[in-house]
């Protein structure tokens, strides 16, 4: 017997959702402060989390006069430009790593599933889905008549393209489709079958997918997957090789309500409304993504040069911002955290009595609030505090204690040496640190960092370079230790902190850790998950995988001439470009 239930239902089944394509737990490391995951509300979603970061609020400082606005901008009839960080270029929802190639991607492509403002989710591509009585069985009824932007049919066909291409051996992104357990998935992927047996096409609308087992994450992980056109991706593709589609990677084509225009890296990202996008063609027929920085953000916005922007959140730019008259701004919290990384691959890192000495010896909370004032706070696990899983119970605060965090090296065997440097067989302590340039985390982190590590007897050794030169340090581990941020999806389920995780970069590896993370993402029952993820977070509190910094409110600035954004912690502003308007 089968039941036919909508999407909401099956939320209802699974109790919570994460924002994982294919299993693999995709947050969105992104270059702070710039934006970590969802950033902002225009207002008119009233199902924004009620607990705000700092003593401020959140929500939507309405621009008092929107005729203020700069002719440069005005001008622009039929054109948004949107200012950011330069993505890395990896348009494809296989390979995407950074939140800004997520921005792109976001307005390429589309899914069976999407999710609302209130981390839930409803029927995108899919407009019926069928869940079997055990949960192992799933039915998807396309839309019909929907087309990729080249004007070709979108089919269950390329549904199933799409899964092969993430099961494929030689997949390398940050997915982790195996998680999924389709039936005939981990064949596929040995090379030991030439289709995936749980997959079946039953006509061009219709698709079945069978799991093995079911878990809390099973309805996003097969219906939250970006669909690639096969005729497209598809004319090179062997099974076990995928550089023909990784060529398409500055050449992408979905069904998503923009297209890509042109792409010059450092400088900005074309695109025009796909006219024929199932929602509704765009009301705005054009769109660019500019590449600013956080120099740049504000005087860009004031002349007219970009119309919207997310800007480091403090007083002072708030009221800036205030001053100008035209902008309307969105304060809201991150769903998502400013960390310092360890390379646990090195041998210093992998003693926990100097992780926790490490995070003891900076003082965190002067970092933090010469940022941002009350627009942040310090934290000390991963997760978000608008997420239902945060928890401060028996969370170690690790105030700054500098006699603590020395005491604890002492315990480590790092002796301070003639030179007042610490020292371990043989090895000095000494830190190389990479941290973005033009970052004002960055700019307010490395002088008391410095300070405080000097004053522990360790020499700080700190590169600034671009965001994406950081991310591939990060991913080769070529590193000691660097700042960066993850940006969240509405479940706490990721691969971050696993062993061997799709997005564990830094080595750490702790069975407790493994063991809860598992346990939590089978459970159905919510307040049963919340106690697993409880252990888990004070067995990461305890153990220290990173020094956690910083939750902190996000700030978008948007000419009040572009209206119908529909934005939260949980929902990017690109999920709704294609319904806003510019006002003449």
């Amino acid at each position: 017997m089968t039941k036919k239930w909508n999407l909401m239902l099956v939320l209802v089944l699974a109790l919570t959702m994460a924002l994982t394509a294919c299993g693999g737990g995709n947050n969105k490391e992104a270059n702070a402060p710039a934006a970590t995951n969802n950033s902002t509300n225009t207002g008119e979603n009233t199902n924004t989390p009620t607990e705000p970061v700092g003593e401020e609020a959140s929500g939507l400082i309405k621009a008092t006069d929107p005729s203020l606005s700069p002719a440069l901008a005005n001008n622009r009839k039929d054109t948004m430009i949107i200012g950011m960080t330069d993505p890395k270029g990896v348009f494809s929802p296989l390979f995407m790593e950074t939140a800004y190639d997520y921005y792109v991607n976001y307005v390429l492509f589309n899914t069976l599933v999407a999710y609302k403002a209130d981390g839930t989710y409803e029927n995108s591509l899919a407009e019926k889905i069928d869940v079997s009585e055990d949960g192992l069985k799933y039915t998807y009824h396309l839309k019909p008549g929907v087309t990729f932007s080249d004007g070709t049919p979108l089919t269950a066909k390329d549904y199933l393209f799409t899964m092969k291409l993430y099961h494929d051996a030689s997949y390398d992104g940050e997915s982790d489709v195996l998680a999924a357990h389709i039936v005939g998935g981990k064949e596929y992927h040995e090379g030991t079958a030439s289709d995936i047996s749980g997959i079946k096409v039953i006509d061009d609308n219709t698709v079945e997918v069978t799991v093995s087992e079911y878990s809390a994450l099973t309805p996003v992980d097969l219906g939250y997957v970006y669909i690639m056109s096969e005729a497209y991706y598809g004319k090179g593709y062997k099974q076990g090789d995928l550089q023909s589609v990784k060529a398409l990677n500055t050449k992408p084509m979905g069904s998503g309500p923009y297209k890509l225009v042109s792409y010059k890296a450092g400088q900005e990202i074309v695109f025009e409304a796909n006219e024929n996008y199932f929602n509704g063609a765009p009301k705005i027929k054009n769109l660019i993504y500019k590449t600013t920085t956080d120099s740049t953000n504000l005087a860009m916005l004031e002349s007219g040069e970009t119309d919207m922007n997310e800007i480091n959140v403090t007083e002072d730019n708030v009221e800036a911002l205030k001053a100008l008259g035209f902008l309307d701004i969105n304060l809201l919290p991150n769903n998502g955290y400013g960390y310092i990384g360890f390379n646990h691959k090195l041998p210093k890192f992998q003693d926990q009595k100097v992780r926790q000495a490490l995070t003891y010896g900076l003082n965190r909370k002067d970092i933090v609030e010469g940022i941002y004032g009350p627009y942040a706070d310090v934290i000390n696990i991963p997760e978000s505090k608008v997420s239902w899983a945060f928890t401060d119970e028996n969370i170690n605060p690790y105030d700054f204690d500098i006699e603590k965090a020395k005491s604890l090296l002492d315990e480590a065997g790092w002796v301070v040496g003639s030179d007042g440097i610490r020292e371990k067989d043989g090895e000095k302590f000494k830190i190389n640190f990479s941290a973005t340039a033009d970052n004002p985390v960055v700019e307010a982190l490395l002088p008391v960092m410095t300070t405080n590590y000097k004053e522990l007897g360790i020499e700080v050794i700190a590169e600034t370079l671009d965001f994406n030169a950081i991310m591939d340090k990060k991913t080769k581990g070529d590193f000691d230790m660097y700042f960066a941020a993850w940006g969240l999806t509405p479940d706490p389920d990721n691969t971050v902190y696993i062993t061997g995780g799709a997005q564990n970069d830094q080595g750490y590896s702790n069975a407790k850790v493994d063991e809860l993370m598992a346990k939590a993402k089978k459970e159905m029952d919510t307040e049963k998950r919340k106690e697993y993820y409880k252990e888990m977070y004070q067995e990461m509190n305890t153990d220290v995988p990173n020094i956690f910094l910083y939750q902190r409110n996000n700030m978008n600035a948007i000419n009040a001439r572009a209206q119908g954004f529909d934005i939260s912690p949980y929902k990017d502003f690109p999920f709704s470009l294609y319904q806003v308007e510019l006002q003449q």
